[in-house]
């Protein structure tokens, strides 16, 4: 039994990054025991196969590709079992321009026009803020266009 949860937790991690609590999460879906699954875990970790850590930088690189903010990643990577440390610590070293991250994916989104009205406006804000924009960002994205 530990050498298929093994085996299937590899698989899991040959495709991706995942965390720890994703991880067993998978493998408790799939109907190990769970002393299976922690010592699986612990083999992972020593084998250093396995690293929230890892998994912290990658995810963060990885949103923040697809033009998603702070906010959103902070609030995914919690739901993902990621310690608030490491979100902290990789969400302020990563090397993210997040108010032109925002700009772009307005752009991107609604072109280099300026929201002509407020209900325009509203709508942008509104969008950056479901892709986890704070709001300094957010007018930082639209800054300047009203000039």
């Amino acid at each position: 039994m530990y050498d298929k949860a093994l085996r299937s937790a590899a698989n899991m991690l040959a495709r991706r990054e995942h965390s720890e609590f994703e991880l067993t999460r998978k493998l408790q879906q799939r109907d190990f025991p769970a002393d299976v699954i922690d010592k699986v875990i612990a083999a992972l970790i020593a084998d250093r196969l396995l690293s929230n850590e890892r998994y912290a930088e990658s995810y963060v690189r990885m949103r923040s590709a697809r033009g998603y903010g702070p906010v959103r990643i902070r609030l995914e990577m919690q739901e993902r079992g990621v310690e608030e440390v490491l979100i902290e610590t990789y969400l302020d070293d990563a090397d993210i321009d997040w108010s032109g991250l925002a700009r772009e994916v307005r752009v991107r989104k609604f072109g280099e026009e300026p929201p002509a009205a407020f209900e325009q406006r509203a709508k942008q804000m509104r969008f950056l803020q479901y892709r986890g924009f704070s709001h300094a960002q957010m007018n930082a994205a639209l800054k300047g266009l009203d000039d």
